[in-house]
Order: C-alpha cells, then structure tokens, then sequence
C-alpha cells in the first residue's frame, strides 16, 4: 500500500471539498463506511461537523479511534504484546 499522500474530493454541505490521505487511511474510512452502511461523503461530513482542526487531520484521528477501539473490544487484545 503506498504511502503517498493523495487528495480527494467528496461532496459535502452541497459544495465540494477536498482533503489529503495515505491510501491506508482512505482505505480504514472507507471501510468505516461499508460497516456503518453510509457513503463515504456522509461520514466526512459527519467528521466535519465535530472536527477541531483541518479535516485531513480530524480524518485521521477519526480513523485510529475506530482502529483502537475496534482492537479494545477484540478478545484477542490480551495476546498483543505490551512492547508494540
């Protein structure tokens, strides 16, 4: 998976806008959005409105939030060592 940042553009509001993304990240969102069962333009917005800082960042910090709390629930979390 390449480690470029690359920039993309969904709709939102009714305009457009754009924000920078790894490809690992853009693919954790979309897949965020699979199991939620929403586009990925209604999750953006969705992170837009509680966001604090840039979007590309707010996106990626909503990214690991789901990967750790995804990893809390997980049972196999008690075999991960504590040194990762």
């Amino acid at each position: 998976m390449s480690s470029d940042v690359r920039k993309r553009s969904v709709t939102i509001a009714g305009h457009r806008t754009s924000f920078s993304l790894e490809d690992a990240f853009w693919s954790e969102l979309q897949g965020i959005a699979t199991r939620r069962d929403m586009a990925i333009a209604e999750l953006v917005a969705e992170v837009d409105e509680g966001r604090d800082g840039n979007l590309s960042s707010a996106l990626r910090l909503y990214v690991l939030a789901d990967l750790q709390g995804r990893l809390a629930e997980s049972p196999d979390t008690q075999n991960i060592p504590e040194d990762i």
